[in-house]
């Protein structure tokens, strides 16, 4: 999203340094939401005042050991709950080296085509999964089905030149164009003009498959 159209506060909670704050206010936002509470009655429960609230759940400020304490035993939950969602955040990195990703297989492809998985992360407080993806096309006899899955993607041409379909939609790309486009519909390469061909596919979905 450009800068432009960040809100104060969302600048604010990713200013360097604050990733902890913000953290702490997603999770207090998620788990009284969770609990059906409104903003006053857990400012209520916690004695804290209704600024004060808003400000930790907009991660503006950084609460003490003893307001975190106050705010998860009206919460119900562990302190460390408060917590575990920024450690998790630190360890969400995956590096993958040139030529080492996985190689998928899917239907009847050929020799040709290359599916291989860069990486894979999730986020665990809304169950959004990733899953990066380096397509290479070699022949132009390849069999190179349709598919239809759940969750968005991102197309990335890097080398070659190929007709895309989405659904009813043609499109022609060459190598810098990208494609974002909603999975649901079918899509896959249409025509293969220029080989090889490689690009990249980002797929985000639900982790359940909505």
């Amino acid at each position: 999203m450009p800068p432009a159209l960040w809100s104060d506060v969302q600048a604010r909670q990713y200013s360097a340094g604050n990733y902890l704050e913000a953290s702490i206010g997603r999770e207090v936002r998620a788990c009284r939401t969770k609990l059906g509470m409104t903003l006053v009655e857990l400012a209520r429960a916690a004695g804290l005042s209704l600024g004060m609230m808003s400000k930790i759940e907009n991660g503006i400020i950084s609460a003490s050991l003893s307001t975190l304490q106050a705010l998860s035993q009206a919460l119900g939950i562990p302190l460390t709950s408060l917590l575990r969602p920024f450690e998790d955040l630190q360890q969400k990195a995956l590096f993958v080296r040139s030529g080492m990703g996985v190689h998928m297989e899917h239907g009847d492809i050929r020799v040709g085509h290359h599916h291989d998985l860069l990486g894979y992360i999730e986020d665990g407080s809304n169950d959004v999964v990733m899953e990066p993806y380096l397509v290479t096309l070699a022949r132009a006899t390849d069999k190179v089905p349709l598919l239809r899955h759940a969750g968005m993607e991102f197309l990335y041409l890097l080398d070659g030149e190929m007709t895309f379909r989405h659904g009813s939609d043609l499109y022609h790309l060459v190598p810098g164009d990208s494609l974002s486009f909603d999975a649901e519909n079918v899509h896959g390469p249409d025509r293969l003009t220029k080989l090889p061909i490689r690009f990249l596919s980002i797929v985000s979905c639900r982790r359940n498959g909505r």
